[in-house]
């Protein structure tokens, strides 16, 4: 561990959110001085602290024990290659492009991987004015349901959440060149490219 590395990471995300010494010690219940240890290399937080640190400075614990923000340039930005996550505890969907941990209600969700469109979740797009209406003849029962539609460009996301025992059918506006993806809850994620 490299204490004037995760010091100058402290130093540097303090600073980007605009707090003094002072403020992030009140917070977590240190001395100022506390805090100027850390960033100057001279001591580490304590093990029982480094959660509420990573919290106010809006990091993960990780990156405060390894010290350093990893960029992420391998698929960020690019839309196309965007990621989708589902928690099957209360149905919150996360989506984005690159390489990142999502955890929700406490579990470290996984990206959706792309099924092969079957029969029982083929989609239908027609052109109704400026718009794309799409349709999936599936059950929208509460135990089987479409999640969300989401129709993603080079430069845009749409997406779309659907509810059991509603019609799934969505619109988007006509932008050329993009893909739509699909969630089953059952079966998982599906693209109409």
């Amino acid at each position: 561990m490299n204490l004037n590395k995760t010091g100058e990471l402290l130093k540097s995300l303090r600073k980007s959110k605009n707090m003094t010494q002072k403020e992030i010690a009140d917070k977590i219940g240190v001395l100022p001085k506390t805090v100027s240890k850390w960033e100057t290399g001279h001591g580490f937080p304590d093990v029982s602290t480094i959660s509420s640190i990573a919290e106010i400075l809006g990091v993960s614990s990780d990156t405060i024990l390894s010290g350093e923000l990893k960029t992420n340039t391998e698929d960020s930005g690019n839309m196309k290659r965007t990621k989708y996550y589902v928690c099957n505890n209360c149905g919150s969907i996360v989506q984005g492009t690159g390489n990142f941990g999502v955890t929700c209600c406490g579990k470290e969700l996984k990206a959706l991987e792309l099924n092969k469109s079957d029969e029982r979740h083929k989609i239908k797009v027609e052109e109704i004015e400026n718009d794309y209406y799409i349709t999936i003849n599936h059950e929208m029962t509460k135990e089987h349901f479409i999640e969300f539609v989401s129709y993603v460009t080079y430069d845009k996301v749409l997406t779309v959440r659907l509810y059991p025992e509603q019609e799934a059918a969505v619109r988007f506006p006509k932008i050329h060149g993009g893909k739509i993806y699909y969630c089953c809850n059952k079966h998982g994620l599906f693209c109409n490219s």
